[in-house]
């Protein structure tokens, strides 16, 4: 009988996920900063890549022509 090994989460990695989707959902820094108890925005660097539709989102909700429409 095999046995199904699961991977090892620890409590960091749920921290750094759950940060990483806050910062991809458009957090603030400052809220960022609060909640990873970190002291400077370099540290929070590693939480901080958006994907590519969270880009294209962004870009969208600031373009003037499409706030312009609606």
């Amino acid at each position: 009988m095999a046995t199904r090994i699961r991977p090892h989460t620890t409590s960091a990695d749920t921290r750094h996920c759950a940060l990483a989707h806050d910062a991809e959902d458009g957090t603030s820094t400052p809220m960022l900063l609060a909640r990873s108890r970190h002291a400077s925005v370099r540290s929070l660097e590693r939480y901080a890549r958006p994907g590519v539709d969270s880009v294209a989102r962004h870009v969208t909700e600031r373009d003037p022509a499409v706030r312009r429409r609606t």
